[in-house]
């Protein structure tokens, strides 16, 4: 029977980076929507300096999209699975999250647990003894994370997490790609890279997600390490499924492994539509 997935995108990116993926999946005659979360994608507001040719003022201009929550685009989420559960009779919903979009989907679940049959985070952050994802990225676990030269600027000035995928720094470039793209072509990462958008509003990491056991923790879950991650460290990854399960002791995760980094929709994407077929 056909699964009606849902897929929630990470921090600067949008709906569109999950396409390679969603096309493996419809093609195999699935339902896929790949929403852009508020603030992303073609929703997306730019500080006016990110389009002048000397950038002049990037690192210290407020974000156009520093007020959008965690609240907010979790209730996005939430719409957009009903509308989903709505249509699917029969059919399995599953909900897909990568990355800081698991604080996003963890909230969503909290609040709509009944509209879910599964979800699969896909190295994806799952705030939960901590409460936000922002405390796991203060652990030690995280301490091997890489990409600590793309941040610009303060992010309690800003209101953001700003990267610059404009620069036309080489090394800045590299250094995007090592992280956050391991293992993708240069030609290839070079397409996703320009479709980033520049801000992540701060509230991603602060807002505190709130899950519990018998909201969030209802819900059957996956876990989708990513082995050669340098963005969220396998020790991390590792840590957060520890946190759930340690909340949920009588629903843990299901864990599969991916040999990738980061972004195994770019990466591995007919291997990631294998194990989101097997989890539906």
């Amino acid at each position: 029977m056909p699964i009606r997935f849902l897929l929630v995108h990470g921090a600067w990116h949008g709906g569109a980076h999950w396409g390679r993926l969603a096309e493996i999946l419809t093609g195999r005659g699935h339902d896929v929507h790949a929403p852009d979360l508020p603030g992303h994608g073609m929703s997306a507001r730019f500080p006016a300096s990110y389009f002048d040719k000397d950038q002049r003022d990037l690192e210290r201009a407020p974000s156009p999209i520093r007020n959008v929550t965690l609240q907010a685009t979790a209730d996005a989420v939430v719409a957009a699975l009903e509308a989903l559960r709505r249509r699917a009779g029969r059919e399995r919903v599953v909900l897909v999250a990568h990355s800081m979009g698991g604080a996003v989907a963890t909230r969503a679940v909290q609040e709509a647990a009944h509209l879910v049959d599964h979800v699969v985070y896909v190295s994806a952050y799952v705030p939960t003894l901590l409460g936000s994802a922002g405390a796991y990225l203060a652990l030690p676990e995280a301490s091997g994370a890489s990409g600590g030269g793309l941040y610009l600027g303060d992010p309690g000035e800003t209101g953001a997490v700003r990267i610059n995928p404009r620069s036309t720094d080489r090394a800045y470039l590299e250094e995007l790609q090592a992280s956050y793209y391991t293992g993708v072509p240069a030609e290839e990462f070079l397409a996703y890279a320009h479709a980033l958008t520049p801000d992540q509003p701060i509230d991603f990491l602060t807002g505190q997600v709130g899950a519990t056991a018998d909201g969030w923790g209802r819900v059957p879950r996956t876990f989708v390490r990513c082995l050669r991650d340098r963005a969220l460290p396998l020790a991390l990854q590792d840590r957060l499924i520890h946190d759930a399960d340690e909340l949920t002791p009588g629903t843990t995760f299901r864990q599969v492994s991916l040999d990738t980094g980061h972004a195994p929709f770019a990466s591995l994407p007919g291997e990631l539509a294998d194990l989101l077929v097997q989890a539906g």
